[in-house]
């Protein structure tokens, strides 16, 4: 059986992406963000989650710093867009490794897939 190094997912994958997704609250806030399907401010999003208004701000400021955000100044608010290549590119390569490495550690007819 080929050996996976296991420093190849550091390499391919942005960890800091995974980290600033793996928050339900996060998670909330961007599914909250596809369904408006337009720029959003924290007003618009904090009635998503049930937890304080500047929880909301600071949850949208580590996505942001993880580049799945894009934040908008317009006066005094700050529109929020899902950005959404990192995303896809990061979630694309994850699957990719997860089937190469399906490949090589489970062949077709091995009982532990």
């Amino acid at each position: 059986m080929k050996e996976i190094p296991s420093e190849a997912a550091g390499y391919a994958l942005d960890v800091n992406l995974f980290k600033a997704i793996s928050d339900p609250n996060r998670l909330t806030i961007l599914l909250q963000l596809m369904k408006c399907c337009r720029a959003c401010s924290v007003t618009e999003l904090s009635d998503c989650c049930p937890v304080d208004f500047s929880v909301i701000s600071r949850h949208l400021a580590i996505l942001r710093d993880a580049g799945i955000v894009n934040a908008e100044k317009r006066g005094k608010y700050t529109f929020y867009t899902i950005n959404y290549d990192p995303l896809l590119n990061n979630l694309r390569e994850l699957v990719s490794m997860l089937e190469d490495w399906k490949t090589q550690c489970c062949p077709p007819g091995n009982k532990d897939k």
